[in-house]
Formats: structure tokens, C-alpha cells, sequence
């Protein structure tokens, strides 16, 4: 199986306990986010991909979640690191429709749901905390 990195951005609206996600074309809905690039790191390919997909500059707060999964059908080992981040400026817009069919804020609930792979729930993760950096 190929391993694949990926990234998630966990965006959340503490005043309206809301979280952003996005519901990619002929898929599931997620977080903002994708496969990091060769030669980009976790951070920048994590900034790439909401910009991509939201339209949103966001920076980076810390990792909450390192998830992983095997999908024997597509030959894939992903692992995915989910990142909570702040957005620090732009307007939340569909940039390819090609990639993503609708953006939305959502309730905890609703989150949870649409990502049972977190097994305590999307608010276990919000104040879960992992300490990471790039070391050159």
C-alpha cells in the first residue's frame, strides 16, 4: 500500500458551537483539507488547502487529532493529521467546483455524525492538544 499523508483544518466558531466543513464533489463531507504535496509540510499544506477550499487564511494553533486508516480497495495507507486552526481573514467561498459542492458551519452534533471515526466525539478533539513542529 502507498502511505499518503493528509491534512484537516478543524475551524470552530466558539460563540455558535459550530464547526466548518465542506462536502467534496461525488464524496462525503469533511474538514477543509487534503493530501500534502511533495516537498510541503504538514503547516503549509494545511494553509494551501483551506485557502483552496474556503477561501479562508487561517493560522495554525496545533494538532488535536493523528488519525489513520488502511483502504485495501484503493491501495492507500493514509495518515491524517487534523489541526485546529483560526481564520485571520477572507470570506468563506467556493474556489473550485470541481473539488468542493458546498461549504457549511455545522453543529457539534451534525460533526459528529458526518465523523464517527472520532470515537468521543468532535469535542473531545477541540481541546485535545499535541505540540508540533518541523524541524528542518
Amino acid at each position: 500500500m502507498v502511505r499518503e499523508d493528509v491534512v484537516y483544518a478543524l475551524i470552530y466558531n466558539q460563540a455558535k458551537e459550530k464547526i466548518l466543513m465542506v462536502k467534496n464533489v461525488g464524496s462525503a463531507w469533511t474538514l477543509p483539507g487534503g493530501a500534502v504535496e511533495k516537498g510541503e509540510t504538514l503547516e503549509q499544506a494545511i494553509i494551501r488547502e483551506v485557502r483552496e477550499e474556503t477561501n479562508l487564511t487561517i493560522e495554525i494553533e496545533h494538532i488535536v487529532a493523528v488519525n489513520e486508516a488502511f483502504f485495501i480497495d484503493k491501495g492507500v495507507h493514509p495518515i491524517f493529521f487534523t489541526f485546529k486552526v483560526k481564520v485571520i481573514d477572507g470570506e468563506i467561498a467556493i474556489i473550485d467546483e470541481n473539488e468542493i459542492s458546498e461549504i457549511k458551519w455545522v453543529d457539534l452534533e451534525t460533526a459528529n455524525a458526518l465523523m464517527p471515526y472520532h470515537p468521543n466525539g468532535i469535542r473531545s478533539i477541540l481541546f485535545s492538544r499535541s505540540p508540533y513542529r518541523f524541524q528542518g
